[in-house]
C-alpha cells in the first residue's frame, strides 16, 4: 500500500474503469444501426454483445489470478493494449462476422483490464482508504455507463457507427501510456506468488463460466444452438464437480476454496449475487411498464433512467469514506433497504399511476446502488489475503455479469409465468395490451425481488460489522 495517494497510479485505474463502463454501453445503442449498415439481421449482431459479455464474464477471474502471480501491470498494460487495437479493428470490421471476433478480442481486454484496475486503485491510496479507493472506480465505471448511450448516440448521428469504436481509441492510448509511465516509476507493493499457474482449473473455470452463461440466458444458448437447459445444467453440475476435485487436489489453485471460509468474503459474495440479479430484473422490467402502460416517449423515459447513474455516481465517495470509517456492513446494509424500497414501490404500481412513482423507484435504485456498490466490493477485495486481491477483483466482475443474465432470464420467467395466471390464458407471453395483468405480474415479480433482496440483507448483516482486514492466508 502506498504511504501518501499516487495520483498516476489512482488516475490509471480510473481510466481503466471508465473505459470499461463506456464500452459497455456504448455499443447497445448502435445495435439497429450496425445492423442496417452490414446488412445483417438483429440476430446476427446481437452476437457482439454476447461474445463481448461471454468473454469478460469467463475470464476476469483468470486474468484476476494470473494478475496476482505474474504481477498486475502486465495483465493491465496487456488489456490496454488488447482493447485499444480491438477496438479500432472493430471499427474497420467489414462484415458482421469480423466484428463478432473483434468484440470477443475486446471483451478479453476489458476482462483484463477490470481484473486489476480496484486493486491498483486500493494500492494507490494509503492503508485505511480502500473504501474511498473503490468509491473513486464505483465513480469512473458508473460514469462511463452514465456517458455510452447518449456520446454513441451522438456520435452515430453526427459521423457513423464505426467512430463509436474509434473513439475508444485514444481512451485506450491514454490508458497505456499512463500504465507505462506508472510502471516506470515505482512499482507495486511486491506480492507472494505461488510457483505455477493451474491452467487445468482455468480452462475448466472457463469452459463452466461458458456453460453457466449458456443455461441462464437462453439467447446465447438459442443463438449457439445449445441443446435444452436440463442437458446443459447436468453438463454443468458434472463439470463443477470435476472442478471442485481438481482445485481441492492441486498446490496453486485457480479458484482457492478456502477463501469461501472467510466470512466477509463469502456473505458478501453472496450479497453481490442477490443484489446484481434482483437489479437487473428491475431494469429490464421497467421500460416497458413506462413505455407501454403509461404510455411515455422514449426520451422522457431517458430522463428518467438518468437519475439512477447520477445519483450513485454522487454517493460513491461518500460510501467509500463511511466504509473506512465504521466498516461495510452499515453503509451497504443502508444500501440495500433503500433498494429493497424501490421494489417496494414497484409492488404497488398500478396501470394509472403517475410517472412520479417510477421516478422515485428509479432514485430509490441509484441511492441504494450508490450506498452498497463500493463497501461491498471493498469487503471481496479486502478481506482475501494480499496475494488473491486480483482473484478477487475478477470475481466481483463475474458476478455482477452472471447476476445481470441470471436476472434476464428468471425476470422473463417469473412475468411469463405470473401473466399467464392473471391473464387466464395458459399460453400467454407478456404484453401491455392486456395492461391489468401485465402490471399484476410485473408487481408480483418486484413482490419476489424483494424477497430475494431480504436474503442479501441478511447476508450483509452476518458478514460482520468490524473494520475489513486482509486474511493472513
Amino acid at each position: 500500500m502506498a504511504k501518501h495517494t499516487d495520483v498516476l497510479l489512482l488516475a490509471n485505474a480510473m481510466m481503466g474503469q471508465f473505459i470499461s463502463g463506456v464500452a459497455t454501453r456504448i455499443f447497445i445503442v448502435s445495435l439497429p444501426t450496425i445492423a442496417t449498415a452490414l446488412n445483417a439481421d438483429i440476430l446476427s449482431v446481437s452476437w457482439a454483445l454476447i461474445a463481448y459479455q461471454l468473454a469478460g464474464i469467463s475470464l476476469s477471474v483468470v486474468f484476476g489470478r494470473l494478475g496476482d502471480i505474474h504481477g498486475r501491470y502486465a495483465i493491465y498494460g496487456a488489456g490496454f493494449v488488447v482493447m485499444t487495437v480491438s477496438s479500432g479493428l472493430c471499427g474497420l470490421a467489414p462484415g458482421v462476422g469480423w466484428l463478432i471476433v473483434f468484440r470477443l478480442v475486446q471483451g478479453v481486454g476489458a476482462a483484463m483490464i477490470a481484473s486489476a484496475a480496484r486493486v491498483l486503485a486500493m494500492e494507490a491510496l494509503p492503508e485505511g482508504a480502500e473504501g474511498r479507493a473503490n468509491g473513486f472506480m464505483t465513480m469512473s465505471y458508473h460514469g462511463g455507463l452514465l456517458l455510452g448511450p447518449p456520446l454513441g448516440g451522438l456520435v452515430i448521428d453526427l459521423l457513423s457507427w464505426r467512430w463509436i469504436f474509434f473513439l475508444l481509441v485514444p481512451i485506450g492510448v491514454a490508458g497505456t501510456v499512463l500504465t507505462i509511465a506508472r510502471a516506470r516509476g515505482r512499482r507495486a507493493a511486491p506480492v507472494e506468488r505461488p510457483a505455477a499457474v493451474d491452467y487445468v482449473g482455468a480452462a475448466m473455470l472457463v469452459v463452466l463460466t461458458v456453460m453457466l452463461t449458456l443455461v441462464v440466458d437462453r439467447r446465447s444458448a438459442e443463438a449457439i444452438g445449445a441443446g435444452r437447459t436440463s442437458i446443459l445444467l447436468a453438463a454443468f453440475a458434472l463439470g463443477l464437480a470435476g472442478f471442485v476435485t481438481h482445485e481441492l487436489r492441486v498446490a496453486n489453485p485457480i479458484v482457492n476454496l478456502g477463501l469461501f471460509r472467510i466470512r466477509m468474503f463469502a456473505f458478501s459474495v453472496l450479497s453481490l449475487l442477490a443484489f446484481a440479479t434482483t437489479s437487473s430484473i428491475l431494469t429490464f422490467l421497467l421500460p416497458f411498464y413506462i413505455q407501454d402502460v403509461l404510455h411515455r416517449s422514449p426520451s422522457f423515459m431517458g430522463l428518467l433512467f438518468l437519475s439512477a447513474p447520477i445519483l450513485t455516481i454522487s454517493l460513491a465517495v461518500l460510501a467509500g469514506h463511511l466504509t473506512d470509517r465504521v466498516g461495510p456492513r452499515i453503509p451497504a446494509t443502508i444500501g440495500l433497504s433503500v433498494v429493497m424500497a424501490s421494489f417496494a414501490i414497484g409492488v404497488g404500481l398500478k396501470v394509472d399511476s403517475h410517472w412520479a412513482l417510477p421516478a422515485l423507484l428509479l432514485a430509490c435504485t441509484g441511492i441504494g446502488q450508490g450506498f452498497f456498490n463500493t463497501p461491498n466490493q471493498t469487503a471481496i477485495i479486502g478481506s482475501v489475503p494480499r496475494a488473491y486481491r486480483g482473484f478477487a477483483t475478477g470475481l466481483v466482475q463475474m458476478m455482477f455479469g452472471l447476476g445481470s443474465l441470471l436476472g434476464i432470464s428468471l425476470g422473463g420467467a417469473l412475468l411469463t409465468q405470473m401473466f399467464r395466471r392473471y391473464s387466464g390464458i395458459p399460453d400467454a407471453t407478456p404484453s401491455a395490451a392486456m395492461p391489468a395483468a401485465f402490471v399484476a405480474a410485473m408487481n408480483a415479480t418486484y413482490a419476489v425481488c424483494f424477497g430475494v433482496m431480504l436474503l442479501a440483507l441478511v447476508a450483509s448483516l452476518l458478514r460482520g460489522g468490524r473494520r475489513i482486514e486482509a486474511a493472513d492466508r
